[in-house]
């Protein structure tokens, strides 16, 4: 499947973050605004055809550090048999970890991350940490691992590099497009993020996302990162296109 929104033209913004001067903040204003919105369990096909019903966890969850690690070990200790259908397999032997390439992740377990519930799993379908995150009364960013919660939202980061010898830290915040999986991100069948079905949320990302968008970021460079998407929604809102600024390609009807 082509994807739609590799080589279009992005709206950009950079702005100083007001808690740390010395960083720069670029933010894709195109993204941000979107529609779009996780239609897990409503519509979405899953990023490989083989297990459709998992959505984008079949191949585990990588780990970004030790922190990252050491946060979900801590709550995977609270999880129980009523919302975690591989309680039994993840406290087996194996555990609920295993290594791919060197690197620590989710292990994968019938074809999908070991956290994942099957759809006739009585305690729901879906991941087991998020419906943890509920009953602890918490957001499950801070139970579900790094690349999880982010997903499809991401950080990266550049070191600008000035002629006088200077250099600035600059955090992107952006979409995590396919190509951003590596090669075999163009392999999948569906990806929500280049797809219409998925661009059908009554809210713009930047406000339906915002506890992710404020722990990447901070509260005060997300406050100034909401006014910037704010003044170009309500531009977008009133069709105003004359200094090139158009939806997300996903947001618009496919013909």
């Amino acid at each position: 499947m082509v994807d739609v929104t590799i080589g279009i033209p992005r709206q950009w913004v950079e702005f100083t973050d007001p808690a740390d001067s010395s960083v720069l903040i670029k933010a894709d204003l195109t993204w941000l605004t979107s529609r779009w919105t996780c239609i897990f369990g409503r519509g979405c096909k899953g990023i490989d055809a083989k297990r459709p019903d998992g959505g984008c966890c079949v191949h585990g969850a990588h780990f970004s550090d030790k922190a990252d690690r050491k946060r979900v070990a801590g709550w995977v200790r609270k999880l129980t048999p009523d919302i975690w259908q591989r309680y039994k397999t993840g406290h087996s032997a194996k555990g609920w970890t295993q290594k791919e390439d060197g690197a620590e992740k989710t292990r994968v377990v019938k074809g999908a991350c070991i956290f994942h519930n099957d759809v006739d799993f009585e305690g729901g379908y879906g991941c087991a940490l998020h419906y943890l995150a509920e009953r602890e009364g918490v957001s499950f960013v801070e139970t579900k691992p790094d690349v999880c919660w982010q997903l499809p939202l991401r950080r990266s980061y550049e070191n600008r590099a000035y002629e006088d010898g200077t250099s600035q830290q600059v955090v992107v915040i952006g979409e995590y497009e396919r190509r951003d999986w590596g090669p075999g991100g163009h392999d999948f069948e569906w990806y929500c993020t280049d797809n219409p079905e998925a661009h059908v949320g009554t809210e713009p990302v930047f406000v339906s996302s915002q506890t992710e968008i404020t722990a990447l970021i901070g509260e005060a460079a997300y406050g100034e990162l909401a006014r910037l998407c704010r003044a170009r929604d309500l531009l977008l809102q009133h069709r105003r296109f004359e200094l090139g600024l158009t939806p997300h390609p996903a947001d618009l009807p496919s013909s």
